[in-house]
């Protein structure tokens, strides 16, 4: 479910020149067109070029946006015809045979822009709802969730609390996190395509 109001309010201030609200888009948003990117399997160099193609673009058509709610389909367009446009730049032309086969085969691994952008919005939804928890909150929560795993004694160490409260601190936060209005939303809009299917 997208939060419509929230799209057509940073568009609004973007085009009238407020970074902030640029740069909320851009952050929001960019986790969408990179997504596209692997989804079209491009090097990290060629996703760079494609995502400054596509924000570029989107700074010259800003104004021209009719329905600032559909930006994010926009963005998933615009980043699945730049990408196109790369493959087709890095390919030489293929033998009639080759292209027929690579057309006819099944593309099993790649996602509808539907899909992209339901992924998009479930990270932005997090992300909103986890920026309005404190940021002692915040760091734990980084704490627990980074890669390798930090063990308890060092995140007590290092955020001045017990390591017995560091399971039920989580446990709470997240609680807090499924409460929160963009989650509450997300999960709605989930149950009830979940009942419609």
């Amino acid at each position: 479910m997208r939060d419509d109001s929230t799209v057509i309010y940073l568009v609004t201030r973007a085009r009238t020149g407020d970074q902030q609200a640029w740069n909320t888009l851009v952050e929001r948003y960019a986790p969408l067109v990179w997504s596209i990117c692997r989804r079209h399997q491009l090097s990290s160099a060629d996703a760079e070029d494609v995502g400054q193609s596509v924000w570029l673009t989107l700074v010259g058509q800003l104004d021209n946006i009719r329905d600032p709610a559909a930006l994010p389909g926009w963005l998933a367009t615009t980043t699945a015809r730049e990408c196109a446009k790369t493959l087709r730049a890095a390919r030489r032309p293929p033998t009639a045979g080759q292209e027929l086969e690579a057309e006819s085969a099944p593309d099993t691994q790649t996602a509808t822009a539907e899909e992209e952008l339901e992924r998009a919005e479930r990270h932005a939804a997090l992300r909103e709802a986890f920026a309005s928890l404190p940021p002692c909150s915040q760091q734990l929560l980084a704490l627990l969730i980074e890669d390798p795993p930090v063990p308890y004694a060092q995140i007590s160490a290092r955020l001045g609390i017990p390591v017995g409260s560091i399971g039920p601190t989580r446990r709470r936060l997240l609680a807090k996190l499924r409460q929160h209005p963009a989650i509450t939303a997300l999960i709605n809009a989930e149950q009830e395509q979940g009942s419609a299917a």
